[in-house]
């Protein structure tokens, strides 16, 4: 045994810092805008103009850069500390070389609307991206547009419903998918017009088979699934869950938002699939960029390539083109070619890689989650339910219902007190079928020191829910966290997603 990881002396600065509305003095400038050459009030239509001039924040540059500074010490991220607690999301290093590729004016000046003859370039990388995501994968065909993972498994199941609508098999309005499965496979299906049928896990923690029989039939759409689910846990009847559904005559959507642990592994068309998804912002390791910009793409067999978003880049063998003479396409899921800067960042991270690298990242990945999983199994009060005493892939969704039980202290308060040591600690999303959750995922970026520490960081909290469990309840006490009123959430009248809003509803002026 090693020496016990130190627990770092933290302390977050805290700047309690406004809004720029509430900063601006009128008057001050940080840029001297040049006087337009023709007056604009000769040139503008009565109905274009304002009544009285936009209520900017108005700041000198200093001011500017004192705010966002002091509002940058005031987060957490990657690149400050370990933030393996944000499970299912695969927090991964995101090389800054990636960064200045997309600064490159040769990316960051294109414009959507340019002549497609001037983007050669941009271009080429989406058309070799698909083309290294159908190696990947195994399908036929990518779309890069989604601008998101929710927002490719919706414009997968707009396939799935263009599909059955161009066969004329209307009654396929089912789609079955797991519990375990993340929830954007249902909102999605349910957002599109299915009905949403949900498969519960049997004993050891594996979408329970007899239910897919039972739930198949002449109205079965589609199969949408995880696999591995976010507990971690991969389906080893996976094929045989696709069979079962394709002898339905439905079609098999494979989300793979947790393809961390199996990249160059195992594939989506291997098993059968006819639809897939990646989340760039999570496999390929572009940035999530706090929920946004993120990136999805959507792949399928050569069956469903017609009904791709459009348009899709092709290669003429000369030039690259964009072509929306698509008939049965589904459509646009989001303006113009997709999350540029994104596409360029998987790329780079691909070609950076490898095949053998990509594995290389996979199976690290495996390596630390088991490794992780073994040090934090040893807190007391913790625990790993379903599949006991088997490996997981990527992540683990933990429990620690035994340590509630006996201190009466919840996961989201042991997560609100990790913040108190720097680092993150996300709890899981819904359903709360595991009780107490916390989910880890540490993947391939972090060191044996780093899962030591963070381990470490679990086990003194643990330690504290026993023997001063008002810290851990009343925490955060070094961080700019805070204990948010969950009770305003259901409150339609009090939320305020402008800070004009804000000011009316809340500080009542």
């Amino acid at each position: 045994m090693g020496p016990k990881p130190p627990l770092r002396r933290f302390h977050q600065a805290s700047w309690d810092e406004p809004l720029l509305f509430e900063l601006g003095s009128p008057g001050e400038r940080g840029v001297l805008v040049p006087e337009p050459e023709v007056p604009l009030d000769d040139t503008l239509p009565d109905g274009l103009r304002r009544a009285a001039p936009p209520a900017l924040p108005e700041l000198s540059q200093l001011h500017v850069l004192r705010h966002y500074l002091r509002l940058s010490q005031e987060n957490l991220g990657v690149d400050l500390n370990i933030d393996v607690g944000q499970g299912t999301c695969t927090m991964k290093y995101s090389p800054k070389v990636n960064d200045q590729f997309v600064r490159d004016p040769r990316v960051a000046d294109l414009h959507p609307l340019q002549d497609e003859r001037t983007v050669q370039g941009v271009l080429e990388i989406v058309h070799r991206l698909e083309g290294l995501l159908k190696e990947i994968s195994g399908m036929d065909r990518f779309s890069l547009q989604p601008g998101a993972g929710s927002a490719a498994i919706y414009a997968n199941v707009s396939m799935i419903r263009a599909y059955f609508a161009a066969r004329g098999e209307p009654e396929r309005d089912e789609v079955i998918t797991t519990i375990f499965s993340h929830p954007s496979n249902a909102a999605c299906a349910k957002t599109a017009g299915f009905k949403v049928i949900t498969l519960y896990p049997d004993a050891d923690g594996y979408p329970d088979i007899e239910a897919l029989k039972a739930a198949v039939g002449p109205r079965t759409a589609a199969l949408l699934i995880t696999n591995p689910e976010d507990t971690g846990i991969f389906n080893p009847r996976i094929e045989e869950f696709v069979r079962i559904v394709h002898e339905a005559g439905g079609l098999c959507a494979y989300d793979q938002a947790n393809a961390n642990g199996i990249l160059g592994i195992t594939r989506a068309r291997d098993a059968g699939f006819d639809l897939c998804h990646f989340n760039l912002h999570k496999t390929f390791s572009t940035p999530h960029a706090c929920g946004g910009p993120a990136a999805g793409a959507c792949g399928v067999t050569a069956e469903l390539a017609p009904f791709l978003p459009t348009p899709t880049v092709e290669f003429d063998g000369e030039r690259y083109h964009l072509d929306d003479d698509r008939p049965q396409s589904v459509g646009k899921i989001r303006p113009f070619h997709g999350v540029v800067p994104n596409l360029v960042r998987a790329y780079a991270w691909i070609m950076s890689l490898g095949a053998d690298g990509l594995r290389e990242a996979a199976e690290v990945a495996v390596l630390n989650n088991n490794y992780l999983m073994k040090k934090v199994l040893e807190i007391p009060g913790v625990s790993a339910p379903y599949a006991a005493g088997r490996r997981r892939i990527e992540q683990v969704r933990y429990s620690w219902e035994g340590l509630a039980e006996e201190t009466g202290v919840h996961t989201q308060d042991i997560g609100l007190r990790a913040a108190d040591f720097g680092t993150h600690y996300w709890t899981s999303h819904h359903p709360f079928l595991v009780p107490e959750p916390m989910t880890l995922e540490p993947t391939e970026s972090y060191s044996k020191a780093d899962l030591d520490e963070y381990a470490a960081i679990l086990a003194e909290v643990a330690r504290e829910a026993r023997e001063e469990p008002e810290t851990v309840r009343t925490a955060p006490h070094r961080s700019t966290v805070h204990r948010a009123r969950e009770d305003v959430l259901d409150d339609p009248a009090t939320w305020s997603v402008t800070w004009r809003a804000y000011r009316r509803k809340v500080l009542g002026g």
